[in-house]
């Protein structure tokens, strides 16, 4: 008798084993956080990559409205009168909404590049983005920009260009196209570019 109670007293521990892991498969306590934990991370990553997506657009839009609104000015000689810095301070007026021009941290660190110049004949606009090398993400040569808006009825441009940084991982390796000198590519170049003829201003 005193065996086979030894017997029956080992063997309960190993019968109790298999009920504990079959109560423990199903149970469905805490699942639900478990899911949301393994799918929050690239849920939200891809929420913040859809609104700062979202967010860029709107910025390269309010840009392009710069160039209009600007290049307007100069066609009509409203700006005939206005040095470079007032002229870019003026630009900046137009986009302040949401663009800075310059890094808050680096006031010398400018993140909008001006070109504003008059041309002999529509031809000879450039029809390209001024880069440093042939590289996929090679840095803005901004070595030819000027400020020498033409008198009436020449031909001129006005052209801006805004190194938008990009933040979400998610997207950054997809839409960036220039860098910094010695940097990885985090920036997002937008352009918008007006060309035209002036009017016949006094």
């Amino acid at each position: 008798m005193q065996v086979d109670d030894q017997t029956s007293t080992s063997q309960r521990p190993r019968r109790r084993m298999p009920r504990a892991l079959a109560r423990f498969r199903r149970s469905s306590d805490g699942s639900t956080a478990i899911e949301f934990a393994l799918l929050a991370f690239p849920f939200f990553l891809l929420i913040f990559a859809t609104i700062e997506a979202f967010v860029a657009f709107a910025g390269e839009q309010l840009l392009e409205n710069a160039v209009d609104t600007m290049a307007r000015q100069v066609r009509t000689g409203q700006a005939k009168n206005l040095d470079e810095e007032e002229f870019r301070t003026r630009f900046c007026a137009e986009i302040s909404i949401m663009i800075k021009c310059a890094a808050e941290e680096d006031p010398d660190d400018q993140k909008l590049y001006l070109d504003v110049r008059e041309f002999a004949s529509f031809a000879a606009i450039p029809s390209y983005i001024p880069k440093q090398s042939n590289d996929q993400f090679s840095d803005l040569d901004s070595s030819d920009f000027d400020y020498s808006p033409g008198g009436p009825k020449s031909i001129n441009i006005v052209r801006a260009y805004y190194r938008w940084e990009v933040m979400t991982d998610l997207v950054r390796p997809f839409i960036t196209n220039i860098r910094k000198d010695g940097e990885m590519p985090r920036d997002y170049l937008m352009v918008a570019t007006a060309a035209f003829r002036n009017e016949n201003f006094p």
